[in-house]
């Protein structure tokens, strides 16, 4: 077996044990691209040898995608099919897994009307509401991996000739996600548990407020009372321990939603699942989004913060040091699920409930009032660079330095 064999094998055991961490019994449902054909049998095979009873994949491709926005007719735009949601909700309740490898193409929309865009994406909002409820919940495990495929890595390495491109690719995602280690298990297990001691250090600070200050960045986020930071994995309603991106970097929890103020400046492209958003700015005011601009891409950020009324306000905070694996590459990806992890980062829209104490038991009601975000859409923008300092507001008034330069200050 050649290297890059044994590498891919490697990883798709991550994948499967450490990533959803597939059990004995389990259904599994995986969704992928096309081209990500070889890498998803592997994935299928790893599956059945950990024990799952059976293993559905759901294929996507980009030009099936595209030629609906160019040729279906107008009203297919507002329409979703339930059987959809309604397969996963079942696959949720009775306790299955889920792993997507989620690579849009960043120009997968070039040319195509936003308008029929903002639509479709609208319409699968809200037929997949009570799935993505369950996914927020952790009522099941889910696990968000990447693949390479020829239009992003296009994107990615357009420097490389193109026969080079997707091999080069696969070398980068194997070293992000440590499966070039002599033992990839035991360094995720070691990594998950460096990220447990930020997150746990974190948690007894209790820290009432972040004050972000940057070039174009200069923010005040409160942080609602019994707030929980969470980093590397999570346990689901079976108690199954599952990553719920690979790779992360990051430690993260809910902003108190009313306690946003002042003005954030992006550091990184937004892939919009198709559509991108670049050099951009939010204003906030009692927590809502009352101002923006963008260089690249301002009618998608305007159709992402009109989605609901949620969509105005943040949902997650999470704080990725400068110096860390991902960014030390000195590359943007235009795939969020990377590119969160090389920097810190907010998202607009839904909290995780599980981010605020018995969060998982509350109605949408009783998360609101407990200062938790709620929305339809959830989207991660990254903030981090060399130059963002954060401090940390105690309980009893005090700052300390959380972030100097980018990086890890906290004592």
């Amino acid at each position: 077996m050649e290297a890059f064999d044994r590498s891919l094998e490697k990883y798709a055991e991550l994948v499967v044990r450490v990533g959803a961490n597939v059990q004995a019994g389990q259904v599994l449902h995986i969704e992928s691209p096309l081209e990500a054909a070889p890498f998803t049998r592997k994935v299928v095979q790893k599956a059945y040898e950990a024990g799952a009873k059976y293993v559905q994949v759901q294929w996507d491709d980009e030009e099936v995608t595209r030629n609906r926005f160019l040729y279906a007719p107008d009203e297919s735009f507002d329409y979703y099919p339930q059987w959809m949601p309604a397969m996963m909700e079942q696959l949720a309740e009775n306790g299955g897994a889920l792993i997507n490898i989620k690579v849009p193409d960043p120009e997968l929309y070039k040319g195509i009307d936003s308008d029929k865009v903002t639509r479709a994406t609208k319409a699968a909002a809200v037929a997949r509401e009570k799935f993505q409820s369950y996914v927020r919940n952790k009522k099941f495990s889910w696990c968000l991996v990447k693949a390479p495929t020829q239009a992003w890595a296009a994107k990615v390495f357009p420097e490389l000739p193109e026969e080079e491109r997707v091999r080069v690719m696969w070398d980068t995602i194997f070293k992000m996600n440590r499966v070039d280690a002599d033992d990839p298990v035991a360094a995720w297990k070691e990594h998950i548990g460096r990220l447990k001691q930020v997150k746990e250090k974190l948690n007894e600070k209790k820290y009432k407020k972040l004050h972000y200050r940057a070039p174009g960045t200069d923010l005040s986020v409160e942080l609602p009372e019994g707030h929980i930071w969470h980093g590397g994995g999570t346990t689901d309603d079976q108690g199954v321990y599952f990553v719920a991106n690979m790779p992360t970097e990051e430690v993260y929890t809910m902003p108190l939603r009313t306690g946003v103020n002042g003005t954030v400046t992006s550091t990184k492209p937004l892939n919009l699942n198709g559509r991108l958003v670049d050099k951009f700015s939010l204003t906030f005011e009692g927590g809502k989004v009352v101002s923006y601009t963008a260089e690249v891409g301002l009618e998608y950020l305007d159709a992402l913060l009109k989605t609901d009324e949620g969509a105005k306000y943040l949902g997650e905070v999470a704080l990725v040091p400068h110096h860390s694996p991902i960014s030390n590459l000195n590359r943007v990806f235009y795939n969020t699920g990377i590119d969160e992890n090389a920097s810190c980062h907010f998202a607009v829209g839904s909290a995780y409930p599980f981010t605020i104490e018995n969060g998982t038991k509350m109605t949408k009601e009783e998360l609101l009032a407990k200062g938790a975000n709620v929305s339809l859409t959830h989207v991660d923008f990254m903030v981090g660079s060399a130059e963002l300092d954060i401090d940390g507001e105690l309980p009893d008034g005090t700052r300390e330095p959380v972030f100097r330069q980018g990086n890890w200050a906290i004592g």
